[in-house]
């Protein structure tokens, strides 16, 4: 069991009441389940405890939940280390393990692994979702965070996936290039999804094997954007959603509204990163050999 949380929220909206805009924005919970957690004193108001449930919120105001303890699921800690020096940490993540707090996770973590291991915990650059495996760079030093985080805004920093997807394009080679923004969801309040207001994102696609297994193409893809979930809902929206994704379908919107983005069963794994070194006149390849249904005879 963890130690529990306390999630803080902003009032961005005044003349709603609290038990409405916890009701609203956090569907997970049912409206009575929201009450009741009112009422036991789980809920504070600009630390103000007690608060009443039909409280009118002000815009501005500082919400705090604290979550009791609970057990998370289990997740494998079978984390492989691909480089390492002082400014470095590039880790080989197994699919099932999210990298950072959310989604009923905390302790069984990347995150909380590094907190663990580290006296001071080198810091992720880009995200790798709960179900995709594979490399993931981290920055020791403030100055190696920079350069990196510097190098993804340039778009210096190449990524390669293997990706399990349904259906048999026609074109060895193509491109999607569809917005990725936040829609509204009624299990989490958003998520991410294509939708004309969203942000660019551009996804390039190699066929490496058709029919992997039946119906399915194995697919190298490479993102020169880095937006939440992209290869995801950009196969979805190109009509190749990934085989076993239980959220994104046909036009890289949620298809189920019991799911979740960090529920798994999808088959995707970042098997090679490219990068400058931070401090070092040199450049790094590294790669996680992709598992035994990602991996074709030959990948590029």
């Amino acid at each position: 069991m963890n130690r529990g949380w306390v999630y803080e929220d902003r009032v961005s909206q005044s003349e709603i009441t609290l038990l409405d805009y916890y009701a609203q924005r956090y569907q997970h919970s049912t409206r009575a389940e929201w009450l009741d957690r009112i009422r036991s004193g789980a809920i504070s108001i600009n630390n103000i405890p007690n608060p009443d449930p039909d409280t009118v919120l002000q815009r501005g105001q500082v919400l705090n939940y604290h979550r009791a303890p609970w057990i998370e699921p289990e997740v494998s800690f079978e984390i492989a280390t691909l480089y390492e020096d002082d400014q470095l940490l590039i880790l080989d993540k197994p699919s099932g393990l999210p990298v950072l707090p959310g989604g009923g996770f905390l302790e069984n973590t990347l995150w909380g692994w590094l907190r663990r291991e580290y006296q001071t915990p080198p810091v992720p650059i880009h995200r790798l979702g709960r179900g995709t495996s594979g490399v993931i760079v981290l920055a020791k030093t403030e100055e190696a965070r920079s350069s990196l985080s510097k190098q993804l805004r340039d778009r210096k920093i190449q990524k390669r996936y293997c990706a399990l997807a349904m259906g048999m394009p026609e074109l060895d080679q193509f491109t999607i290039n569809a917005r990725i923004g936040k829609v509204a969801y009624p299990q989490l309040g958003y998520l991410y999804a294509a939708t004309d207001t969203g942000k660019e994102a551009i996804s390039n696609c190699i066929v490496l094997e058709r029919n992997r297994i039946p119906d399915a193409t194995l697919l190298e893809v490479t993102i020169p954007t880095g937006r939440p979930h992209q290869i995801r809902i950009h196969l979805a929206f190109a009509g190749y959603p990934l085989l076993g994704d239980p959220l994104y379908g046909m036009g890289g919107i949620a298809i189920n509204h019991s799911s979740i983005p960090s529920d798994c069963g999808y088959l995707l794994h970042s098997y090679e990163v490219c990068l400058n070194h931070p401090t070092q006149a040199k450049s790094l390849t590294v790669q996680s050999p992709p598992p035994e249904l990602l991996s074709p005879s030959k990948i590029r």
